[in-house]
C-alpha cells in the first residue's frame, strides 16, 4: 500500500516538474528565437549597412529587455510569494505570448519607419517582464516540488529546459534554412519562429492551470502569506541577496557568452558560414543539456560548492585561450570543441545555480528573493554581453572581451570560496523537516 502511495506521489512530483519545465522551454524559445534570427531581421528594422552595426542595435534591444527583468521580477515574485507558484507561473507565459505575437506581426522599417524598431522595443520589454518573473518563480516551484536529497537533480531542469528552449529555436531555425533562402528568411522567414512561440505560449497556459500549488506554499500561514514577498521583507536577508548576485555575476556573463554571443562570434569574427554555426551551436547546446542532469546528481551527492568553485577556476583560466585560439584557427569542428569545452565549464555553474539560491530564503520570500537579485545582476552584465563583445568589436579592441568574460567569472570565483554550502543549510529542508516533526507528532 505504501509503495502504490509512493508510486503515485512520484509520478505526480513528475508530472508537475513536466508541466512547470514545459513552460520554462517556451518562455525560453521565445526569448532565444530573438537573438537566433537576428542575423535576418536585423536589416528588416534598421537601413541597411553594415552588419555589425545592425546586429549592434538588434543586441542593444536585447539588452533593454533585460532591464525590465528586475522589474518583472519584483511584480511576480511578489505575487508568487502572496498569491502561489501557479498563478505566477501562468500569468508569466500569458505575457511571453503576447510579446511574440507583436514581434511576428510588426512590420518592418521600410514599411513604417522608426515606428518598426520602437514596436520591437516595447515587444522586448513585455517579454522582459514576463522572463524575470519566470526565472525565480520556475527556480522556486522546481525546488520546492523536489524530493528531499534529489533537490539538485530536479531543479537542475530549469537550465535543461532554458537551453531546450534555446535548442528548438535553432532547430527551428534549421529547419527554415533548409526550406527557405537567404532572401525569403530575411524577408518574411523570420516571423515564422515567433508566431510559432506564441502558440506555443498559449498551449503551456492551459497545462499549466493543471499545474498542484507546492506543499511548502501551501502550507504557509495566511497571515504570513499577506505579508510576504516584499523588498522589505528581503532586505532581512542581506547576505543571502549579495550571495546570489556574487554567484550570478559571473555565471551569466558565461552562459550567455557561450550560449548567444558565440554563435555570432563565430559568424562575424571567425568567419564560418551561418548554416555551419547553426549545426555547431545545435549539437554542441544538445551535449549541454544532457550534462545539466549528472551535475545536478552530482551536487546531491558532494554538495553544489565544489562545481561552482570548478567553474570558477576553469572559466578564469581557460576563457582567454578559448576564443583566441577559434579566432586563429577558422575550422568548424575544432569551433565545435572549443565551444563544448567552454559549455562544459559552464555546466558547473548553471546546473545548480537555481538550487543554492532557492536554499537561502525561506518560503514566505524564496520566489522574490531568488529572482530579484538574479534579475538585476543578468540586466546589468548577462543582457549586455553581446552589446558589451559588439561594440568592443566595432571599436577595433575585440580582444578585450574576452578578458572582460574572465575578469567577471574570477570575481564570482571569490563568492564561491567564502559561500557556505548551501546543501546543508538549506533553508527549503529546514522547512520540509518541521513539517515532517508536525506530523509526527
Amino acid at each position: 500500500m505504501r509503495q502504490t502511495t509512493d508510486y503515485h506521489a512520484s509520478r505526480r512530483i513528475t508530472a508537475n516538474i513536466f508541466k512547470g519545465s514545459l513552460g520554462n522551454l517556451i518562455e525560453w524559445y521565445d526569448w532565444y528565437v530573438y537573438s537566433a534570427f537576428a542575423v535576418y531581421f536585423s536589416s528588416e528594422f534598421f537601413p541597411e549597412g553594415n552588419m555589425t552595426v545592425q546586429l549592434l542595435n538588434t543586441a542593444g534591444i536585447f539588452a533593454i529587455g533585460f532591464l525590465m527583468r528586475p522589474l518583472g521580477s519584483w511584480v511576480m515574485g511578489r505575487y508568487a510569494d502572496r498569491h502561489g507558484r501557479r498563478a505566477a507561473l501562468t500569468l508569466s507565459v500569458m505575457i511571453m505570448a503576447l510579446g511574440s505575437l507583436v514581434i511576428a506581426c510588426t512590420p518592418g522599417y521600410s514599411s513604417i519607419g522608426m515606428l518598426a524598431p520602437v514596436i520591437l522595443v516595447l515587444a522586448r520589454l513585455i517579454q522582459g517582464i514576463s522572463l524575470g518573473g519566470e526565472y525565480g518563480t520556475s527556480a522556486t516551484y522546481l525546488s520546492e516540488m523536489a524530493t528531499s536529497g534529489r533537490r539538485g537533480f530536479y531543479s537542475s531542469f530549469q537550465y535543461v529546459t532554458l537551453v531546450s528552449g534555446q535548442l528548438v529555436a535553432l532547430g527551428v531555425q534549421i529547419i527554415l534554412q533548409q526550406i527557405l533562402n537567404e532572401r525569403q528568411m530575411a524577408s518574411w522567414g523570420w516571423r515564422i519562429p515567433f508566431a510559432i512561440g506564441a502558440i506555443g505560449a498559449l498551449i503551456v497556459l492551459w497545462l499549466r492551470r493543471s499545474m498542484d500549488e507546492s506543499e511548502q506554499y501551501s502550507e504557509m500561514h495566511t497571515e504570513t502569506r499577506k505579508h510576504a514577498g516584499t523588498l522589505k521583507l528581503l532586505m532581512k536577508y542581506p547576505k543571502a541577496v549579495l550571495t546570489v548576485v556574487g554567484l550570478t555575476l559571473g555565471g551569466t556573463v558565461a552562459f550567455y557568452t557561450y550560449t548567444t554571443y558565440l554563435q555570432k562570434f563565430m559568424v562575424n569574427s571567425v568567419g564560418i558560414d551561418k548554416e555551419t554555426v547553426s549545426w555547431i551551436n545545435f549539437i554542441a547546446l544538445l551535449v549541454f543539456v544532457v550534462l545539466q542532469p549528472f551535475a545536478g546528481m552530482l551536487s546531491d551527492r558532494i554538495g553544489r560548492k565544489p562545481l561552482l568553485i570548478s567553474f570558477g577556476i576553469l572559466g578564469a583560466l581557460l576563457t582567454v585561450p578559448i576564443f583566441v585560439f577559434m579566432k586563429q584557427t577558422p575550422n568548424p569542428f575544432i569551433a565545435f570543441l572549443l565551444m563544448m569545452g567552454g559549455l562544459v565549464i559552464v555546466t558547473g555553474y548553471t546546473s545548480i545555480n537555481a538550487i543554492v539560491k532557492a536554499e537561502l530564503f525561506p518560503t514566505e520570500i524564496r520566489a522574490l528573493g531568488v529572482g530579484f537579485p538574479y534579475s538585476l545582476t543578468v540586466a546589468i552584465f548577462g543582457g549586455t554581453t553581446e552589446f558589451v563583445a559588439l561594440w568592443l568589436k566595432n571599436a577595433g579592441i575585440e580582444s578585450a572581451f574576452f578578458y572582460y568574460v574572465a575578469g567577471c567569472i574570477a570575481i564570482s570565483l571569490i563568492t564561491y570560496f567564502v559561500m557556505s554550502e548551501s546543501s546543508k543549510n538549506s533553508l527549503i529542508e529546514k522547512d520540509f523537516h518541521k513539517k515532517n516533526e508536525a506530523a509526527s507528532s
